[in-house]
């Protein structure tokens, strides 16, 4: 895919439930090689329009598509260009880190999927607990497991809401360091941050939620919201 395809748009999209509007419209582009956050209050609708960007609730009017498909989470051939995470605990109960990263990397159809894993369990520092099972997990352990399953499968839209939660200031600097070295790999990233630092060196554009409007600004911009 070449730097600067059109990877996800959003045209006239609100988003909300029934019949109530949450936020929008929003009319945004990312390209590949952008790095898009989403900024605003607790409750203001961040989440709420990333999921409607990618298809996991319906909007209330307007429409987004991904690599010009429907956003079908159904369809194996949107999962296979999409990386998803969500805020939710999607990890196997009974699997331990290594067997639920080698599952993911091994159905994604990675060419060597024990290294893969190798890599992702070192730089998410997970080896003494490799061999764990998830409740047998810290917080922010279970956090990077999740992380980790989003990042070591190939894609070509990285969708993640509030990837710092339960992470301490260290890991939140990495894991902003690799969003940023991921989206220049050609791919697209769209994110819901609350961490300042994570959306200034992560970044290229954002999108401010808040008042019920979402519009589009640049970086410095969203990184002063934060901060306020």
């Amino acid at each position: 895919m070449k730097s600067g395809k059109a990877v996800l748009t959003a045209a006239n999209l609100v988003a909300g439930y029934g019949d109530h509007a949450v936020c929008g419209p929003l009319d945004v582009e990312v390209l590949s090689g952008q790095v898009l956050g989403m900024v605003g209050e607790n409750g203001a609708g961040k989440s709420t329009m990333l999921r409607t960007m990618i298809g996991a609730q319906a909007p209330l009017s307007g429409d987004a598509h991904v690599l010009g498909l429907m956003p079908d989470d159904r369809s194996a051939l949107f999962r296979s260009k999409v990386s998803v995470l969500l805020d939710e605990d999607a990890y196997f109960d009974s699997l331990t880190i290594r067997e639920h990263l080698s599952l993911v990397a091994r159905g994604h159809g990675m060419a060597d999927p024990d290294a893969a894993v190798e890599s992702e369990i070192g730089f998410f520092e997970l080896h003494a607990v490799a061999d764990a099972f998830p409740d047998q997990l810290s917080s922010g352990q279970r956090r990077k497991l999740l992380l980790a399953s989003a990042f070591i499968r190939p894609f070509e839209l990285l969708v993640l809401d509030e990837p710092e939660q339960r992470l301490d200031t260290r890991m939140r600097g990495l894991l902003a360091q690799r969003i940023a070295r991921t989206a220049k790999q050609a791919t697209a990233v769209v994110m819901v941050t609350h961490d300042a630092e994570v959306a200034q060196v992560a970044c290229t554009r954002a999108v401010i939620v808040d008042d019920g409007g979402a519009r589009v600004v640049g970086r410095d911009e969203a990184v002063a919201r934060i901060r306020r």
